[in-house]
């Protein structure tokens, strides 16, 4: 599947019923080496004080580079599980779309570096994540 359109067409669809669709994340933009999606903030994704909540935006972010290692694998074949995150909350925010774009680091064989920066409506940084996912050969 080269058409990148068809792609993005496709991991929407996947994601319904999903943590994804309850998140409002939705995939918009993809090529060889990124992925992005947006996540409006709204009471959905706040803490109690009406704050994005950190763990919303690692959501984001861990499904960005999920998926972008997804991408890069032979489905039929491999599984890919995220191994590590690591993030940064840089900004508060309380409403606005947030985007995210995973921009793929490193693609070994068994494992993948993913990039995830988070911005807001004015492209300031609000979170910036870095990931590990490892790719398993399905079991038989």
């Amino acid at each position: 599947m080269n058409n990148y359109a068809e792609k993005i067409e496709k991991i929407n669809k996947i994601s319904q019923n999903t943590l994804i669709e309850t998140l409002n994340i939705v995939f918009t933009e993809c090529d060889e080496n990124t992925l992005k999606a947006t996540m409006p903030v709204n009471s959905v994704v706040h803490q109690p004080f009406g704050y994005l909540h950190g763990g919303a935006s690692i959501a984001l972010a861990e499904t960005l580079g999920s998926y972008l290692s997804f991408l890069h694998v032979d489905t039929e074949q491999y599984n890919v599980f995220g191994l590590e995150v690591a993030a940064n909350h840089l900004r508060a925010k309380k409403s606005g779309l947030l985007t995210g774009t995973a921009t793929l680091r490193h693609k070994g064989r068994t494992t993948h570096l993913v990039q995830i920066d988070i911005v807001d409506e004015e492209n300031k940084l609000v979170c910036a994540v870095k990931m590990t996912n490892i790719v398993v050969k399905k079991e038989k």
